[in-house]
């Protein structure tokens, strides 16, 4: 890791710009395999599934037999876990549905919006390197609590043509409609497009690789939602004197091993502090089976020290990391001050680890800077606000002269007159 002391704040924003992916260079792929999937479905998903993942599938949807079958192969113990976990997930979502209240804007107006959950989303879940299956709790759960009528899932098989067998025990913990064989670039176009297997979904959720954002970006200009723009994940820890250096450590890794363009961050006011993180980085990596993907990570990674605690939280709200981790002496008070972050963890045992998992919060986050403008994963995700209005004829009598006038300025003669025919048939009413 790079070690940077003391910067100035106008090298702030440099310092803290991530490297610019090359889209360029996936353009062409990515739109191929888009094109080729959307004309023919899936015979397309199946032979890029042969390309990539290296297995041939007689057919690409997960079947009741095979659901089943993961029961028996999933540990009673990891069963148990993913249970404790979905509760979670379950309860701090469920907590945020939407109540439409009703507003009288002048005598007569009424206004109010009313909470429609997206009738069919897809969700995207990575097998590669690691079988996310905390992502499908996470994905899922929302889903369902918000009412979507059709979850469907896409992830990658093995080359045995199987799903990875936890996996699929959350989708049915948390309630997946259907499950398919198919990852990267193919599975986005099958959700966006359709294919004779998948439905087509109005919005897709999910992280992935280069290729799998760069498809997610395409298909969100014309053809469906999607969730946020990402990048590769990261941390930020905040810490100081009084910070254990094999917490921030271990912190610093568990981001480190997710891929070799994730990125960690240590801002820190002890100088002593900065010194035993770098020892015991260096331990617990030898330890870890991920080494090398973990550190081609840190190798995109810095330290860096300032001056005090005040300066640290004005850094890492330039920063905008996708997890912030505070563990400092005064986390409460940087907590008030915290401006641009995905998700934050505070006081010393508060690792990413729990939000990723367990401690229900929501682990799909915006990266890469994009928590500046982007929430996280969140019921609201998954819904849509439709408003209403209903005016009586006291309703017109309020509000109807300021909308003729507004109209008339505006030139649009034809907005002015559809008030213009009810504020006549409301006086002439009035006059009687």
């Amino acid at each position: 890791m790079r070690i940077i002391r003391y910067p100035a704040r106008e090298t702030w924003e440099e310092l803290t710009r991530r490297p610019q992916m090359s889209m360029s260079d996936l353009t062409s792929v990515v739109c191929g395999v888009l094109e080729d999937v959307r004309k023919n479905g899936d015979e397309a998903v199946k032979r890029y599934e042969e390309k990539f993942d290296h297995v041939a599938l007689s057919s690409i949807k997960v079947s009741d037999k095979e659901m089943d079958e993961a029961e028996h192969l999933v540990s009673d113990e990891l069963k148990e876990s993913l249970r404790q976990a979905h509760y979670n997930i379950h309860t701090f979502h469920e907590k945020q549905r939407f109540s439409g209240e009703k507003v009288e804007t002048q005598p007569g107006v009424t206004c109010w919006q009313k909470s429609m959950a997206i009738e069919r989303v897809g969700l995207y879940v990575p097998g590669g390197t690691a079988p996310l299956f905390s992502t499908v709790l996470m994905l899922a759960t929302p889903a369902k609590i918000a009412g979507c009528n059709e979850i469907v899932l896409c992830t990658p098989p093995n080359r045995e043509g199987k799903v990875h067998p936890a996996i699929l025990v959350a989708a049915r913990i948390a309630g997946v409609s259907q499950i398919f064989k198919a990852g990267g670039v193919q599975a986005i176009g099958a959700m966006a497009y359709g294919t004779e297997s998948v439905p087509k979904v109005y919005k897709i959720f999910g992280p992935g690789n280069q290729f799998v954002m760069a498809a997610k970006q395409q298909v969100s200009l014309h053809d469906v939602a999607i969730d946020m723009p990402a990048g590769p994940s990261e941390v930020c820890v905040i810490a100081d004197e009084s910070s254990r250096a094999d917490f921030v450590a271990a912190d610093l890794l568990s981001q480190a091993e997710h891929g070799p363009d994730s990125q960690s961050v240590l801002i820190t006011t002890s100088e002593r502090l900065l010194q035993e993180v770098a020892r015991e980085l260096e331990r617990q990596l030898n330890l870890l089976p991920r080494r090398e993907i973990a550190e081609k990570s840190l190798a995109n990674s810095m330290m860096i020290l300032v001056h005090d605690t005040t300066d640290a939280i004005h850094l890492s709200n330039v920063y905008a990391p996708e997890h912030l981790i505070i563990c400092t002496a005064d986390y409460e008070h940087l907590a008030d001050h915290v401006v641009n972050a995905g998700s934050v963890f505070l006081g010393q045992y508060a690792c990413e680890s729990a939000g990723d998992y367990a401690s229900g919060t929501n682990h799909t986050l915006p990266t890469h800077g994009y928590a500046l403008a982007y929430s996280g994963v969140n019921l609201d995700s998954y819904c849509r606000k439709i408003t209403f209005q209903h005016l009586t004829e006291e309703g017109i009598r309020s509000i109807g002269r300021a909308v003729e006038v507004m109209a008339e300025n505006e030139q649009l003669d034809g907005h002015k007159n559809a008030m213009t025919l009810r504020v006549r048939d409301v006086n002439k009413k009035t006059n009687k």
